[in-house]
Protein backbone atom coordinates (compact mmCIF):
# COMPACT_ATOMS: atom_id res chain seq x y z
CA UNK A 1 0.00 0.00 0.00
CA UNK A 2 -0.32 2.72 -1.58
CA UNK A 3 -0.65 0.04 -4.46
CA UNK A 4 2.17 0.51 -7.11
CA UNK A 5 1.60 2.62 -9.99
CA UNK A 6 1.54 1.40 -13.37
CA UNK A 7 2.38 -2.06 -12.47
CA UNK A 8 -0.51 -4.87 -12.68
CA UNK A 9 -2.14 -6.19 -9.56
CA UNK A 10 -1.85 -9.80 -10.37
CA UNK A 11 0.26 -11.67 -8.42
CA UNK A 12 1.18 -14.91 -9.71
CA UNK A 13 3.72 -13.95 -12.13
CA UNK A 14 6.74 -15.97 -12.38
CA UNK A 15 9.77 -15.30 -15.42
CA UNK A 16 8.08 -12.85 -17.37
CA UNK A 17 9.21 -11.45 -21.10
CA UNK A 18 11.87 -8.81 -20.52
CA UNK A 19 10.18 -5.86 -22.54
CA UNK A 20 6.75 -5.89 -20.80
CA UNK A 21 5.99 -2.84 -19.67
CA UNK A 22 8.09 -1.88 -23.06
CA UNK A 23 5.97 -0.42 -26.24
CA UNK A 24 8.63 -0.51 -29.30
CA UNK A 25 10.15 -3.67 -30.88
CA UNK A 26 13.76 -3.27 -30.78
CA UNK A 27 15.67 -3.24 -34.10
CA UNK A 28 18.40 -6.09 -35.83
CA UNK A 29 17.44 -8.32 -33.19
CA UNK A 30 13.94 -10.27 -32.26
CA UNK A 31 12.31 -8.58 -29.92
CA UNK A 32 10.64 -11.92 -28.22
CA UNK A 33 14.24 -13.29 -27.91
CA UNK A 34 16.11 -10.46 -26.46
CA UNK A 35 15.72 -10.09 -22.92
CA UNK A 36 13.67 -12.05 -20.17
CA UNK A 37 12.93 -10.62 -16.34
CA UNK A 38 11.08 -10.97 -13.35
CA UNK A 39 9.30 -8.43 -12.15
CA UNK A 40 10.84 -6.62 -9.48
CA UNK A 41 8.75 -6.39 -6.32
CA UNK A 42 7.70 -10.18 -7.14
CA UNK A 43 11.52 -11.14 -7.21
CA UNK A 44 12.08 -9.34 -3.93
CA UNK A 45 8.77 -10.78 -2.40
CA UNK A 46 10.42 -14.12 -3.42
CA UNK A 47 13.55 -13.23 -2.13
CA UNK A 48 12.16 -12.12 1.30
CA UNK A 49 10.31 -15.67 1.50
CA UNK A 50 13.55 -17.33 1.27
CA UNK A 51 15.03 -15.64 4.14
CA UNK A 52 11.22 -16.37 5.77
CA UNK A 53 13.79 -18.59 9.11
CA UNK A 54 16.11 -16.26 9.48
CA UNK A 55 13.65 -13.19 9.57
CA UNK A 56 11.90 -15.18 12.61
CA UNK A 57 14.94 -16.52 14.51
CA UNK A 58 16.70 -12.69 14.31
CA UNK A 59 13.12 -11.41 15.70
CA UNK A 60 13.70 -14.49 18.67
CA UNK A 61 17.56 -13.65 19.14
CA UNK A 62 16.88 -10.15 19.91
CA UNK A 63 13.72 -11.72 22.30
CA UNK A 64 11.07 -9.32 19.97
CA UNK A 65 7.56 -10.26 20.68
CA UNK A 66 6.56 -12.33 17.35
CA UNK A 67 3.05 -10.20 16.90
CA UNK A 68 4.01 -7.07 18.31
CA UNK A 69 6.45 -6.58 15.03
CA UNK A 70 4.35 -6.63 12.40
CA UNK A 71 5.22 -3.15 11.23
CA UNK A 72 8.11 -0.89 10.45
CA UNK A 73 10.73 -3.72 9.12
CA UNK A 74 12.98 -2.09 6.55
CA UNK A 75 14.89 -3.85 3.95
CA UNK A 76 18.41 -2.75 2.55
CA UNK A 77 19.21 -3.82 -1.02
CA UNK A 78 22.42 -3.94 -2.97
CA UNK A 79 21.70 -3.35 -6.84
CA UNK A 80 24.51 -4.59 -9.61
CA UNK A 81 24.44 -4.31 -12.93
CA UNK A 82 27.74 -5.81 -15.39
CA UNK A 83 28.25 -6.63 -18.91
CA UNK A 84 29.41 -10.09 -19.87
CA UNK A 85 31.28 -10.09 -22.28
CA UNK A 86 31.31 -12.77 -25.16
CA UNK A 87 28.75 -15.17 -24.49
CA UNK A 88 28.25 -15.90 -28.12
CA UNK A 89 26.97 -19.38 -29.14
CA UNK A 90 29.71 -21.64 -29.89
CA UNK A 91 27.75 -23.60 -32.55
CA UNK A 92 24.27 -23.25 -32.45
CA UNK A 93 21.86 -22.01 -34.83
CA UNK A 94 19.72 -20.18 -32.78
CA UNK A 95 18.36 -16.37 -33.49
CA UNK A 96 21.01 -13.55 -34.14
CA UNK A 97 21.24 -11.95 -31.07
CA UNK A 98 24.41 -9.78 -29.85
CA UNK A 99 27.35 -11.86 -28.42
CA UNK A 100 27.21 -9.59 -25.34
CA UNK A 101 25.10 -9.79 -22.39
CA UNK A 102 24.13 -7.46 -19.19
CA UNK A 103 22.72 -8.94 -16.09
CA UNK A 104 20.75 -7.06 -13.72
CA UNK A 105 20.80 -8.65 -10.03
CA UNK A 106 20.12 -7.33 -6.35
CA UNK A 107 21.59 -8.80 -2.84
CA UNK A 108 19.47 -8.60 0.03
CA UNK A 109 21.77 -7.13 2.53
CA UNK A 110 20.30 -6.82 5.85
CA UNK A 111 16.74 -6.45 7.75
CA UNK A 112 16.08 -4.16 10.30
CA UNK A 113 12.74 -3.45 12.08
CA UNK A 114 12.05 -0.13 14.11
CA UNK A 115 10.34 -0.98 17.67
CA UNK A 116 8.25 0.97 20.13
CA UNK A 117 10.82 3.17 21.48
CA UNK A 118 11.68 4.37 17.61
CA UNK A 119 14.79 2.33 18.26
CA UNK A 120 16.29 0.37 15.07
CA UNK A 121 17.17 -3.04 15.78
CA UNK A 122 19.23 -5.71 12.87
CA UNK A 123 17.63 -8.52 12.44
CA UNK A 124 19.09 -9.75 9.65
CA UNK A 125 22.24 -9.77 8.09
CA UNK A 126 24.21 -10.89 4.95
CA UNK A 127 27.14 -12.74 6.24
CA UNK A 128 28.34 -13.64 2.62
CA UNK A 129 27.22 -10.58 0.34
CA UNK A 130 29.30 -11.47 -2.36
CA UNK A 131 28.43 -15.17 -2.68
CA UNK A 132 26.69 -15.91 -6.27
CA UNK A 133 23.95 -17.48 -3.58
CA UNK A 134 22.46 -14.20 -2.17
CA UNK A 135 22.93 -12.35 -5.41
CA UNK A 136 19.41 -12.77 -7.04
CA UNK A 137 19.17 -12.00 -11.04
CA UNK A 138 16.75 -9.79 -11.81
CA UNK A 139 16.94 -9.33 -15.40
CA UNK A 140 18.86 -11.15 -18.38
CA UNK A 141 19.80 -9.15 -21.67
CA UNK A 142 21.35 -9.62 -25.07
CA UNK A 143 22.69 -6.37 -25.44
CA UNK A 144 26.38 -4.76 -25.19
CA UNK A 145 26.38 -2.50 -22.31
CA UNK A 146 27.85 0.20 -25.01
CA UNK A 147 24.55 0.25 -26.58
CA UNK A 148 22.91 3.13 -24.17
CA UNK A 149 19.73 3.28 -26.35
CA UNK A 150 18.71 -0.36 -25.99
CA UNK A 151 20.23 -0.45 -22.68
CA UNK A 152 18.03 2.06 -21.58
CA UNK A 153 15.15 1.05 -23.20
CA UNK A 154 15.40 -2.64 -21.96
CA UNK A 155 16.09 -1.66 -18.00
CA UNK A 156 13.55 1.15 -18.13
CA UNK A 157 10.17 -1.16 -16.78
CA UNK A 158 12.89 -1.86 -13.81
CA UNK A 159 13.35 1.44 -12.96
CA UNK A 160 10.19 2.36 -13.08
CA UNK A 161 8.82 -0.62 -10.80
CA UNK A 162 12.11 0.37 -8.29
CA UNK A 163 10.76 4.07 -8.28
CA UNK A 164 6.98 3.08 -7.54
CA UNK A 165 8.11 0.69 -4.59
CA UNK A 166 10.61 3.40 -3.34
CA UNK A 167 6.89 5.01 -2.72
CA UNK A 168 5.14 2.33 -1.29
CA UNK A 169 5.51 -0.53 1.33
CA UNK A 170 5.01 -4.30 0.67
CA UNK A 171 2.93 -6.32 3.35
CA UNK A 172 3.52 -9.50 3.24
CA UNK A 173 3.55 -12.56 5.49
CA UNK A 174 5.90 -13.84 7.31
CA UNK A 175 5.90 -16.43 10.00
CA UNK A 176 2.42 -16.69 9.94
CA UNK A 177 1.60 -12.90 10.49
CA UNK A 178 1.22 -10.14 7.48
CA UNK A 179 4.54 -7.54 8.20
CA UNK A 180 4.72 -4.50 6.43
CA UNK A 181 8.37 -3.85 4.47
CA UNK A 182 10.05 -1.20 3.33
CA UNK A 183 12.88 -1.03 0.73
CA UNK A 184 16.54 1.09 0.66
CA UNK A 185 17.93 0.65 -2.53
CA UNK A 186 21.81 1.08 -3.41
CA UNK A 187 23.48 0.84 -6.85
CA UNK A 188 26.78 -0.04 -5.46
CA UNK A 189 27.63 -3.23 -7.38
CA UNK A 190 28.39 -0.96 -10.79
CA UNK A 191 31.68 -0.72 -11.94
CA UNK A 192 32.97 2.45 -13.36
CA UNK A 193 31.74 2.60 -17.02
CA UNK A 194 28.81 1.59 -15.89
CA UNK A 195 28.16 4.34 -13.50
CA UNK A 196 29.45 6.72 -16.35
CA UNK A 197 26.81 5.18 -18.61
CA UNK A 198 23.67 5.14 -16.62
CA UNK A 199 24.73 8.57 -14.57
CA UNK A 200 25.30 10.46 -17.83
CA UNK A 201 28.76 11.52 -17.22
CA UNK A 202 31.61 11.52 -19.78
CA UNK A 203 33.72 8.17 -20.65
CA UNK A 204 36.45 6.89 -18.36
CA UNK A 205 39.48 8.89 -19.91
CA UNK A 206 37.32 12.05 -19.68
CA UNK A 207 39.88 15.06 -18.00
CA UNK A 208 37.32 14.52 -14.89
CA UNK A 209 38.44 11.47 -13.42
CA UNK A 210 35.89 10.46 -10.55
CA UNK A 211 32.18 9.43 -10.11
CA UNK A 212 32.35 10.79 -6.55
CA UNK A 213 33.93 14.09 -7.24
CA UNK A 214 34.14 17.32 -9.76
CA UNK A 215 38.21 16.95 -9.50
CA UNK A 216 39.90 17.31 -13.09
CA UNK A 217 42.59 15.02 -13.81
CA UNK A 218 45.30 17.45 -13.55
CA UNK A 219 44.24 18.96 -10.32
CA UNK A 220 43.67 14.80 -8.97
CA UNK A 221 47.31 14.51 -10.02
CA UNK A 222 48.34 17.99 -7.64
CA UNK A 223 46.58 17.39 -4.57
CA UNK A 224 45.95 13.45 -4.21
CA UNK A 225 44.72 13.39 -1.40
CA UNK A 226 41.99 15.55 -0.01
CA UNK A 227 38.82 15.85 -2.00
CA UNK A 228 35.61 15.02 -0.66
CA UNK A 229 32.33 13.31 -2.49
CA UNK A 230 29.92 15.89 -4.02
CA UNK A 231 28.31 13.71 -6.47
CA UNK A 232 24.88 12.48 -6.35
CA UNK A 233 21.91 11.47 -8.82
CA UNK A 234 19.96 14.52 -8.05
CA UNK A 235 22.93 17.32 -9.07
CA UNK A 236 23.41 15.03 -12.03
CA UNK A 237 20.27 15.76 -13.44
CA UNK A 238 20.35 19.29 -12.45
CA UNK A 239 23.65 19.54 -14.13
CA UNK A 240 22.57 17.91 -17.58
CA UNK A 241 19.89 20.47 -17.97
CA UNK A 242 22.31 23.16 -17.47
CA UNK A 243 24.17 21.77 -20.14
CA UNK A 244 21.02 21.05 -22.13
CA UNK A 245 19.27 24.87 -21.71
CA UNK A 246 22.98 26.44 -21.45
CA UNK A 247 21.03 29.08 -19.23
CA UNK A 248 23.96 31.76 -19.47
CA UNK A 249 24.96 31.03 -22.60
CA UNK A 250 28.81 29.76 -22.52
CA UNK A 251 31.32 28.44 -25.05
CA UNK A 252 31.02 24.60 -24.91
CA UNK A 253 34.23 24.64 -23.29
CA UNK A 254 33.05 27.03 -20.39
CA UNK A 255 29.50 24.94 -20.08
CA UNK A 256 31.58 21.58 -19.79
CA UNK A 257 33.51 22.69 -16.90
CA UNK A 258 30.74 24.28 -15.43
CA UNK A 259 28.35 20.95 -15.58
CA UNK A 260 31.71 19.01 -15.07
CA UNK A 261 31.53 15.96 -17.41
CA UNK A 262 27.52 15.58 -17.49
CA UNK A 263 26.53 15.57 -21.13
CA UNK A 264 24.11 12.88 -21.12
CA UNK A 265 20.84 12.59 -19.05
CA UNK A 266 21.34 10.31 -16.14
CA UNK A 267 19.00 7.11 -15.97
CA UNK A 268 19.63 5.47 -13.57
CA UNK A 269 20.45 6.38 -10.08
CA UNK A 270 23.47 4.41 -8.90
CA UNK A 271 25.62 4.75 -5.52
CA UNK A 272 28.76 5.21 -6.99
CA UNK A 273 31.66 3.71 -4.77
CA UNK A 274 34.99 2.34 -5.44
CA UNK A 275 34.66 -1.43 -6.89
CA UNK A 276 37.09 -3.93 -5.05
CA UNK A 277 38.21 -5.74 -8.12
CA UNK A 278 38.62 -3.28 -10.53
CA UNK A 279 40.90 -1.01 -8.19
CA UNK A 280 42.87 -4.29 -7.88
CA UNK A 281 43.40 -3.70 -11.34
CA UNK A 282 43.80 -0.55 -12.00
CA UNK A 283 46.46 0.36 -9.26
CA UNK A 284 48.53 -3.74 -10.71
CA UNK A 285 48.57 -1.81 -14.28
CA UNK A 286 49.79 1.41 -12.77
CA UNK A 287 52.40 -0.49 -10.82
CA UNK A 288 53.33 -2.12 -13.78
CA UNK A 289 54.11 0.68 -15.40
CA UNK A 290 56.52 2.19 -12.74
CA UNK A 291 58.28 -1.45 -12.39
CA UNK A 292 59.06 -0.61 -15.84
CA UNK A 293 60.05 2.73 -15.77
CA UNK A 294 62.43 1.96 -13.11
CA UNK A 295 63.81 -0.68 -14.89
CA UNK A 296 64.83 1.93 -17.41
CA UNK A 297 65.33 4.51 -14.55
CA UNK A 298 62.84 6.99 -16.58
CA UNK A 299 63.39 9.66 -13.42
CA UNK A 300 66.76 10.26 -15.36
CA UNK A 301 66.34 10.34 -19.14
CA UNK A 302 62.56 11.60 -20.09
CA UNK A 303 61.39 10.68 -24.04
CA UNK A 304 62.65 7.28 -23.72
CA UNK A 305 62.38 5.55 -27.45
CA UNK A 306 59.43 2.67 -28.24
CA UNK A 307 62.24 0.04 -28.43
CA UNK A 308 63.88 0.63 -24.88
CA UNK A 309 60.56 1.00 -23.28
CA UNK A 310 59.59 -2.23 -25.21
CA UNK A 311 63.13 -4.37 -23.96
CA UNK A 312 62.34 -3.14 -20.15
CA UNK A 313 59.01 -4.87 -20.61
CA UNK A 314 60.40 -7.67 -21.88
CA UNK A 315 62.82 -7.67 -19.14
CA UNK A 316 60.33 -7.27 -16.55
CA UNK A 317 57.72 -9.99 -17.56
CA UNK A 318 61.24 -12.36 -17.90
CA UNK A 319 62.41 -11.83 -14.45
CA UNK A 320 58.24 -12.07 -12.87
CA UNK A 321 58.34 -15.64 -15.05
CA UNK A 322 61.88 -16.40 -13.59
CA UNK A 323 60.91 -15.84 -9.95
CA UNK A 324 56.93 -16.10 -9.84
CA UNK A 325 55.95 -17.87 -12.22
CA UNK A 326 53.87 -15.16 -13.79
CA UNK A 327 53.08 -15.47 -17.52
CA UNK A 328 52.12 -12.31 -18.71
CA UNK A 329 49.19 -11.45 -19.93
CA UNK A 330 47.42 -9.52 -22.70
CA UNK A 331 45.44 -7.38 -20.23
CA UNK A 332 45.36 -7.43 -16.19
CA UNK A 333 43.10 -9.42 -14.37
CA UNK A 334 42.38 -9.88 -10.97
CA UNK A 335 44.76 -12.73 -10.57
CA UNK A 336 47.41 -10.92 -11.76
CA UNK A 337 47.27 -8.14 -10.09
CA UNK A 338 46.83 -10.16 -7.19
CA UNK A 339 49.98 -11.95 -7.66
CA UNK A 340 52.06 -8.45 -8.50
CA UNK A 341 51.14 -6.72 -5.66
CA UNK A 342 53.38 -8.58 -3.05
CA UNK A 343 56.32 -8.10 -1.75
CA UNK A 344 58.05 -10.90 -3.61
CA UNK A 345 57.28 -9.90 -6.91
CA UNK A 346 58.82 -5.95 -5.81
CA UNK A 347 61.51 -7.61 -4.31
CA UNK A 348 62.29 -9.19 -7.82
CA UNK A 349 61.80 -6.38 -9.70
CA UNK A 350 64.33 -4.50 -7.47
CA UNK A 351 66.98 -7.14 -8.79
CA UNK A 352 66.48 -4.91 -12.35
CA UNK A 353 66.91 -1.70 -10.77
CA UNK A 354 70.12 -0.22 -10.61
CA UNK A 355 70.07 2.48 -8.04
CA UNK A 356 69.48 1.56 -4.49
CA UNK A 357 67.49 4.41 -3.43
CA UNK A 358 64.68 3.53 -6.05
CA UNK A 359 64.63 0.03 -4.88
CA UNK A 360 64.08 1.28 -1.24
CA UNK A 361 60.97 3.86 -2.42
CA UNK A 362 59.58 1.23 -4.75
CA UNK A 363 59.76 -1.04 -1.76
CA UNK A 364 58.29 1.54 0.55
CA UNK A 365 55.72 2.04 -1.65
CA UNK A 366 54.58 -1.31 -1.79
CA UNK A 367 54.80 -1.52 1.78
CA UNK A 368 52.03 1.20 2.31
CA UNK A 369 50.17 -0.44 -0.87
CA UNK A 370 49.66 -3.40 0.79
CA UNK A 371 48.87 -1.91 4.40
CA UNK A 372 45.82 0.30 2.11
CA UNK A 373 44.38 -2.90 0.07
CA UNK A 374 42.88 -4.77 3.27
CA UNK A 375 40.91 -1.57 4.27
CA UNK A 376 38.74 -2.08 0.68
CA UNK A 377 39.25 -5.43 0.10
CA UNK A 378 37.58 -6.62 3.54
CA UNK A 379 34.26 -7.18 3.92
CA UNK A 380 34.17 -5.98 7.47
CA UNK A 381 37.27 -3.60 7.63
CA UNK A 382 36.41 -2.54 11.46
CA UNK A 383 36.61 -6.30 12.52
CA UNK A 384 39.62 -7.83 10.16
CA UNK A 385 42.14 -4.89 9.84
CA UNK A 386 40.82 -2.08 12.57
CA UNK A 387 44.61 -0.76 12.77
CA UNK A 388 44.76 -0.78 8.98
CA UNK A 389 41.75 1.62 8.78
CA UNK A 390 42.70 3.86 11.53
CA UNK A 391 46.15 4.11 9.64
CA UNK A 392 44.44 4.77 6.05
CA UNK A 393 44.55 8.38 5.88
CA UNK A 394 48.07 8.31 7.02
CA UNK A 395 49.33 5.70 4.39
CA UNK A 396 47.54 7.44 1.51
CA UNK A 397 48.70 10.48 2.43
CA UNK A 398 52.76 9.32 2.41
CA UNK A 399 51.80 6.83 -0.58
CA UNK A 400 51.04 10.21 -2.16
CA UNK A 401 53.72 12.38 -1.03
CA UNK A 402 56.24 9.54 -2.51
CA UNK A 403 54.45 9.67 -6.10
CA UNK A 404 54.52 13.61 -6.20
CA UNK A 405 58.36 13.52 -4.71
CA UNK A 406 60.27 10.30 -5.84
CA UNK A 407 57.81 9.13 -8.52
CA UNK A 408 57.05 13.03 -10.04
CA UNK A 409 57.99 12.44 -13.72
CA UNK A 410 54.86 9.74 -13.55
CA UNK A 411 51.74 11.63 -12.61
CA UNK A 412 52.66 15.27 -14.25
CA UNK A 413 49.39 16.45 -14.46
CA UNK A 414 47.70 13.18 -14.79
CA UNK A 415 46.69 10.25 -12.54
CA UNK A 416 44.92 7.50 -13.24
CA UNK A 417 40.93 6.84 -11.98
CA UNK A 418 41.12 4.34 -9.55
CA UNK A 419 44.55 5.41 -8.02
CA UNK A 420 42.49 8.94 -7.23
CA UNK A 421 39.55 6.91 -5.71
CA UNK A 422 42.03 4.57 -3.69
CA UNK A 423 44.16 7.97 -2.21
CA UNK A 424 40.98 10.41 -2.12
CA UNK A 425 38.01 8.36 -1.35
CA UNK A 426 38.44 5.35 0.52
CA UNK A 427 37.78 6.18 4.18
CA UNK A 428 35.08 8.70 2.80
CA UNK A 429 32.94 5.65 1.86
CA UNK A 430 33.66 3.48 4.22
CA UNK A 431 32.07 6.02 6.63
CA UNK A 432 29.34 6.89 4.66
CA UNK A 433 28.37 3.16 3.41
CA UNK A 434 30.08 0.88 5.32
CA UNK A 435 32.69 -1.62 4.03
CA UNK A 436 33.76 -1.83 0.13
CA UNK A 437 34.59 -5.28 -0.10
CA UNK A 438 30.40 -6.23 0.70
CA UNK A 439 29.10 -3.43 -1.25
CA UNK A 440 31.18 -3.16 -3.84
CA UNK A 441 32.22 -6.12 -5.54
CA UNK A 442 32.06 -8.53 -8.33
Amino acid sequence: QPALKNVSTSCNVGIINGLSGWTSSVDDAPADTITRRFRYDVALVSALKDLEEDIMEGLRENEMEDSACTSGFTVMIKESCDGMGDVSEKHGGGPAVPEKAVRFSFTIMSISVTTEEEKEVSIFTEMKPNSELSCKPLSLTFVDESDHETLTAILWPIVAERNAMKESRLILSIGGLPRSFRFHFRGTGYDEKMVREMEGLEASGSTYVCTLCDSGRAEASENMVLHTITRNHEENLERYEIWRSNPFSESADELRDRVKGVSAKPFMETHPTMDALHCDIGNATEFYKIFQDEIGEVFEKPNPSREERRSWRAALDKQLRMKLKLKPVMRMNGNYARRLMTTEAVEAVCELVPSEARREALRELMELYLQMKPVWRSSCPARECPDQLCRYSFNSQRFADLLSSTFKYRYKGKIPNYLHKTLAHVPEIIERDGPIGAWASE
